[in-house]
C-alpha cells in the first residue's frame, strides 16, 4: 500500500491561476508501519523519558488563576503563553518516508498561534532526547504571566504512537511535564495540544448524505483543590485506528481546517466550538482522488478531541492594562 495519493478540497479556497478547484496535488499519509524500533520506556539519558519525580500533589500548593466557579479561563494575563511546534519532515527510521508538505503546515500554524499572541517556537526533525529537552525547558519556566500554554506535533505516527526523528514515543512522554506537579505555574490554566498524524492504518470510506434520508468575580475565594491532570485538552487529525491525509503542497487536511478557523474565528469562538467546526471543514470538504489505487481512492477523515477542560476557553482580545495571576 503506498502512502501518497491524490486529493479533492471540497470548496477550501485552494484555487488554480485560472479560478479552478486543485484537483491533482498529491497527498500523502502520516502513517507508518515501522518495525524494530525502541520499546515503550524509551531510554533517554540513562534514564526513561518519565523518569523525573515530582513531589506528591498532595504537598503542593499553586496560585488560583480564576475563581472556583468562574464559566471561563482566565486569559487577561500579561501574556498569552508558549507554544511549541515539534515539526517533522525527515525521519532516521529507514521505513518512515518524508512528510513533504508539513512545513506549510508549521509555517501557517505558526503564524496562527502569534496572531493570538502566543510566543512560539518551531523545533524542526528532533530527535526524542532534544524533544524531552526542549519540553523540560518549557515546563520549567515561570508561567505565572501567562494564560496557556499551546504544543503542535507534526509527525508520523501508529496505534497509541508518535515519531521523532529517531524513534517512536507515546504523548504522554510529553505533557506529563506540564501537569501541576511538574508546572505548578500552569495548574489551573489551559494546556492545549494540537496532533497531525496517523493513529493507524484503517481508512473511513464515508457515506453519502441525500436530502429527505436524514432524521470572573465569584463568590469562592477560597482555595480548592483540583487533579493534576485537569485543564488539558488534546486535538486530534484523526481517530484512534485511522489514517490521516496530508497534501504535499497545501499542508495537512487537519492542518489547513485548524489554522482557517483559528484564524477566522480564534477571537470569536470558545475552543469546542472552534475544533468543532475544524471537524466539520475536514468532514466536508475534504476526499482522497486516488482512481488508480481503489482502495485508496475517495476515503474521508475525521478529527477527535478529548477535553479535559473545565471552564470554556476564548481566545478574546486583552484589554488595556492587562494584569497578570
Amino acid at each position: 500500500m503506498t502512502d501518497e495519493c491524490v486529493t479533492r478540497n471540497y470548496g477550501v479556497g485552494i484555487l488554480s491561476s485560472n479560478g479552478a478547484a486543485n484537483r491533482g496535488s498529491i497527498i500523502m499519509a502520516d502513517n507508518t508501519d515501522a518495525k524494530g524500533c525502541t520499546p515503550e520506556a524509551v531510554v533517554v539519558g540513562g534514564a526513561t523519558a518519565a523518569s523525573a519525580s515530582p513531589l506528591p500533589a498532595n504537598k503542593f500548593v499553586a496560585r488560583m488563576p480564576v475563581d472556583r466557579y468562574a464559566s471561563e479561563y482566565n486569559m487577561n494575563h500579561k501574556h498569552r503563553g508558549l507554544a511549541l511546534i515539534f515539526n517533522h519532515e525527515y525521519f532516521d527510521i529507514p521505513s518512515l518516508k518524508s512528510r513533504t508538505g508539513t512545513n506549510v503546515d508549521s509555517q501557517e500554524l505558526k503564524k496562527a498561534f502569534e496572531n493570538l499572541g502566543f510566543a512560539v517556537t518551531v523545533h524542526k526533525d528532533c530527535k526524542l532526547r532534544d524533544i524531552l529537552k526542549h519540553v523540560e525547558k518549557a515546563a520549567e519556566q515561570d508561567h505565572t504571566d501567562n494564560d496557556c500554554l499551546a504544543v503542535a506535533i507534526l509527525s508520523h505516527g501508529e496505534h497509541g504512537y508518535l515519531y521523532a526523528k529517531d524513534t517512536q514515543y507515546k504523548l504522554d512522554n510529553i505533557w506529563h511535564y506540564f501537569t501541576a506537579t511538574f508546572c505548578p505555574s500552569l495548574a489551573g490554566k489551559p494546556k492545549l495540544f494540537f496532533i497531525q498524524a496517523c493513529q493507524g492504518d484503517r481508512l473511513d470510506g464515508g457515506i453519502t448524505l441525500e436530502k429527505g434520508v436524514t432524521e470572573t468575580d465569584g463568590e469562592s475565594s477560597t482555595s480548592y483543590k483540583i487533579p493534576i491532570h485537569a485543564d488539558f485538552l488534546f486535538s486530534y487529525s484523526t481517530i484512534p485506528g485511522y489514517f490521516s491525509w496530508r497534501n504535499i503542497n497545501n499542508g495537512s487536511w487537519y492542518m489547513q481546517s485548524l489554522i482557517r478557523e483559528l484564524n477566522a474565528n480564534g477571537k470569536k469562538y470558545d475552543m469546542l466550538t472552534l475544533l468543532t467546526f475544524v471537524n466539520q471543514r475536514v468532514a466536508l470538504d475534504f476526499e482522497s482522488n486516488v482512481p488508480a489505487t481503489p482502495m485508496m481512492d475517495r476515503q474521508k477523515q475525521i478529527p477527535c478531541l478529548t477535553s479535559m477542560l473545565t471552564r470554556i476557553l476564548r481566545f478574546s482580545e486583552k484589554p488595556n492594562g492587562n494584569k497578570a495571576g
